[in-house]
């Protein structure tokens, strides 16, 4: 069950609700905000005809026109440069915003190799100033995205590959069981906002909390089970700014904890979310903190599935800190 206190909200009245995938729910946020604010835009690299090479923008051109959905050079630094040109925050000394949400392709899945596969959240959240949301759902892309396009900040809004059409368990692409994928593919046709800054309970459990973020919320859901640990399942959901009171409160119930992110270990996200925990909650901690990561090498092609953490590796993780870390 989701946690009650971070349950998806109803959409607005005279609204109703359809299944989605995250491209789809993506492309309904963006279509509402550019519906409502004349301010809104959308461009970059095959964003504007073409829809984007995952479609992500689709038909967004065509209705609302070339001068607010258009194709940009390939050229990533002249993109953000152009967005950034429109508004100025801090060097005005607040007295302009910086209202841009740069929306990226991120992780695996789909044999992209060393040049399309990376997962390089930590670059991003060492960055002051900008905010880094990951969803790991259709609901949660929708309603994040549109409260990263209202919000005042840059914000760094990566849409993990694997899930676009998803999400899964982990296991090869088999599709995850009903109660959870269902429910959180079920998404408002209008407009409705997630709060950037506040994590989700996936699963409520006593004895370990899994701190994850995007696809590897559904591996860790899936090692979980496999498993058989009673594992509380935290999908982080914003990096920057980050939920650190429901980690604190679920590490202090536990007493344990296990982080999975796809990135490599070595200067990770995980070490900053281990760290975190350990400031906060060393007193409660009955095992050494894990982490389950992708390897410290170049992103594979062929071998992209033996590359990032299965639920195999997370279950592996799961029986040691309950032992002690053994």
């Amino acid at each position: 069950m989701v946690d009650q206190n971070h349950a998806p909200k109803s959409e607005a009245p005279g609204n109703g609700v359809q299944p989605m995938n995250m491209i789809q729910a993506l492309n309904s946020a963006i279509d509402i905000k550019m519906t409502e604010d004349p301010n809104v835009l959308s461009f970059g690299e095959d964003a504007g005809y073409f829809g984007g090479v995952f479609r992500v923008t689709d038909h967004l051109q065509k209705k609302h026109g070339l001068t607010r959905s258009f194709d940009a050079p390939i050229s990533e630094c002249g993109i953000v440069a152009a967005a950034i040109g429109a508004k100025l925050r801090y060097r005005s000394g607040g007295q302009f915003t910086s209202p841009i949400t740069v929306r990226s392709p991120y992780g695996g899945g789909i044999f992209g190799g060393q040049t399309h596969s990376q997962s390089p959240e930590s670059l991003f959240t060492h960055i002051a100033g900008l905010k880094v949301v990951i969803p790991s759902n259709p609901y949660d892309a929708k309603g994040l995205l549109t409260a990263a396009i209202e919000d005042d900040d840059p914000v760094i809004f990566f849409e993990p590959k694997r899930l676009y059409n998803g999400p899964f368990d982990g296991w090869h692409q088999k599709p995850v069981s009903p109660w959870k994928a269902q429910e959180l593919a079920q998404v408002p046709t209008g407009k409705y906002v997630e709060p950037i800054g506040k994590a989700r309970i996936m699963r409520e459990g006593a004895d370990v909390t899994i701190l994850c973020y995007g696809t590897m919320v559904w591996v860790s859901l899936a090692g979980a089970e496999h498993a058989g640990v009673d594992a509380e399942v935290i999908d982080l959901r914003t990096l920057v700014p980050l939920d650190i009171e429901t980690i604190e409160a679920s590490v202090k119930k536990t007493g344990r904890c296990v982080i999975v992110h796809e990135a490599p270990k070595t200067s990770g996200f995980g070490g900053e979310l281990s760290a975190l925990v350990q400031e906060r909650c060393f007193y409660h901690l009955e095992a050494p903190i894990a982490r389950v990561t992708g390897w410290d090498t170049p992103y594979p092609h062929a071998f992209e599935w033996e590359y990032f953490p299965g639920p195999e590796r997370v279950a592996l993780a799961l029986k040691a800190v309950m032992t002690g870390g053994r």
